[in-house]
């Protein structure tokens, strides 16, 4: 799902590398800072990209004008590989002493860190920040446990669809407009020509599954007054989880092959030629603009059930927190400003394609860049988060969401078996974590 080493999603391998990794991390013992001192070193861990030195230069212009402003400060900047992040954290809510006082993480990392009392709740300063109003909504959602917030939206990623504009007038066929349209237009094309995957789908393509869940009404999961209760095995949940397992077939993308594929096989069948759509993240251009399909592609965003609507995708992305141990918060909580503010998103926008969080700034660029349109249609049209709980993390980690749409694909269970069997896990997972 990923071609750098972002969660954007994120992106499922790299998500469940993290969550495999806090699963045997050491247990936490948090302690709070009674200190504020208004002067002395920061330290910021940041996730190290693929191509981390445009990062880096945007990150080196946003310190520059922190210090402008806080003369008595200093910032020291360590960028930490993304796949072993969970077990670097989990360690620093251990140990203050050695910990940052501000650090970057994945979004579906949220719920397991705020239980590990590592986070800072930064309700009021959030609240009081003028900047933070123009946030999407869905992205406030990803900082916030239990009506509070544990930090601020840095980047967000969402999925689209990706089709081969070539195959498209060849054949004269249109984007699909629905997604009953989306399965024909697929089909026709596997029949037309058999050597393609009309889309390319995978059974462990979780984020790529999810906007069949959501379009058809469904949802992951629903809060109640004790958590979470998973809803996957509803009426409407199964309608969802039909559509997409509809796709797996000699008819499309047979599922003795894309039954095991994630994100980036699914992408990588685009743009490797061998497919004539593919779900893709904003993330995933610069992987396409250099594959074989250059120039030969068009991106219109996911159609919804209804011709019009437009399938809510979900909003992956990274945040910026500050931890409770920090003896700066103060001046922690500025700097996190600093690194999440629009002007350093617009920056991280031309330097690296991270789509920024807030509405306004989304806008603009979308009038600069017209491939960021679809993406940016997406988010205005509402998107959706995973539930705010960290079982979610043993339920991404156990692959309880792959596993059930692979028992569909198999044969080996029905809709209604396979997903009541995937809500009896989620639900074991919710309550151990409560």
């Amino acid at each position: 799902m990923k071609l750098r080493s972002r969660i954007a999603a994120p992106a499922a391998a790299l998500v469940l590398a993290g969550l495999t990794a806090t699963a045997c991390a050491p247990q936490t013992s948090v302690t709070t800072s009674s200190k504020d001192e208004t002067s002395g070193t920061l330290r910021v861990w940041l996730f190290q990209e693929v191509n981390n030195d445009p990062k880096k230069k945007v990150v080196d212009e946003a310190i520059a004008a922190f210090t402008q402003q806080h003369k008595n400060a200093k910032v020291e900047v360590e960028y930490i590989p993304v796949e072993t992040r969970a077990q670097r954290i989990k360690a620093a809510f251990n140990d203050p002493k050695s910990a940052p006082d501000l650090v970057e993480y994945g979004n579906t990392d949220t719920a397991g860190y705020v239980k590990d009392g590592g986070l800072a709740d930064i309700s009021k300063e959030f609240g009081d920040w003028t900047e933070a109003k123009d946030t999407d909504p869905t992205a406030v959602q990803s900082v916030t446990v239990g009506g509070k917030v544990y930090g601020a939206p840095f980047f967000v990623g969402v999925r689209a669809l990706y089709y081969r504009t070539d195959v498209f007038t060849e054949l004269g066929v249109q984007p699909p407009k629905t997604q009953a349209e989306l399965i024909s237009t697929a089909k026709k094309i596997r029949k037309a020509k058999p050597e393609l995957y009309g889309v390319a789908v995978g059974g462990a393509y979780t984020y790529g599954a999810m906007p069949f869940i959501w379009s058809n009404g469904g949802e992951l999961a629903e809060e109640n007054s004790d958590g979470y209760k998973s809803a996957i095995n509803s009426p409407a949940a199964q309608k969802g989880i039909e559509a997409y397992t509809s796709l797996f077939g000699d008819d499309n993308c047979p599922a003795a092959k894309c039954a095991a594929m994630g994100g980036n096989a699914t992408v990588t069948a685009f743009a490797s030629g061998t497919a004539a759509m593919a779900i893709g993240g904003d993330f995933n251009r610069k992987a396409v603009e250099a594959s074989a399909v250059k120039g030969k592609y068009a991106v219109v965003p996911l159609p919804g059930v209804k011709e019009g609507d437009i399938a809510p995708a979900f909003a992956g992305g990274n945040n910026i927190g500050v931890l409770k141990s920090s003896a700066r918060r103060t001046l922690a909580v500025d700097l996190m400003k600093q690194f999440a503010g629009k002007e350093t998103q617009r920056k991280l926008f031309d330097g690296m394609g991270f789509l920024p969080t807030y509405t306004d700034v989304r806008s603009e660029i979308a009038k600069k860049d017209p491939f960021v349109e679809p993406f940016v249609k997406t988010l205005a049209a509402g998107t959706k988060f995973v539930p705010a709980s960290p079982g979610w993390g043993q339920i991404d980690a156990s692959t309880v969401l792959p596993t059930m749409f692979q028992e569909i694909v198999s044969g080996k269970k029905d809709v209604a078996t396979a997903s009541g069997d995937a809500a009896k896990k989620m639900d074991t997972a919710f309550t151990s974590a409560r």
